[in-house]
């Protein structure tokens, strides 16, 4: 199997959300992560999408996601053409004998401390999914209190953006 980064555009409409996910559910694919925010244009939100499967059934999920009426554009993401990022915020047991260690640790994964209380520090990190992975690792032998973690979200290199072509009427056939 494959790891494969999809990123749609869809109209801001409710209850896409719940159409795409049956989509993939029903096919058997397990979403290994899935994000969906606003664009720079208010009526369009984007979904990025990542699934590990064969290329010939999630080509024909995207053939069924292109025929909802709400879905603009699909775009595989290429890894090596585009960022990808995701959010992570940990709250790790950080006392005073271990505090300066943790926060040592922090830094040098570039991360940062948004809150501090007497018994624990929380820590707000962003990255790739090994870079998350690695910094989750060494935290764990201080104590992981509580850990959340967004989905990718991802977004071509270079100057083209899908956001505008999809604006394009698009042409349906019935």
């Amino acid at each position: 199997m494959t790891r494969h980064t999809l990123s749609v555009l869809v109209e801001n409409k409710p209850g896409l959300l719940v159409r795409v996910a049956g989509l993939f559910a029903r096919r058997g694919f397990n979403i290994d992560s899935l994000a969906v925010g606003p664009t720079e244009h208010e009526e369009i939100s984007r979904m990025t999408i990542v699934v590990n499967c064969e290329e010939r059934p999630l080509e024909q999920v995207t053939k069924q996601l292109n025929r909802l009426i709400n879905v603009l554009k699909i775009v595989e993401l290429d890894p090596a053409s585009a960022v990808q990022r995701e959010l992570m915020l940990v709250k790790v047991r950080a006392d005073l004998e271990t505090r300066s260690r943790v926060l040592e640790t922090v830094a040098l994964f570039r991360a940062k401390v948004v809150d501090v209380a007497t018994d624990a520090v929380t820590v707000e990190a962003t990255g790739n999914k090994e870079k998350l992975e690695a910094l989750i690792k060494v935290l764990q032998p201080f104590g992981i209190k509580e850990l959340v973690q967004s989905g990718m979200v991802a977004v071509g290199r270079g100057g083209r953006s899908i956001t505008d072509r999809a604006l394009r009427p698009v042409e349906r056939s019935a």
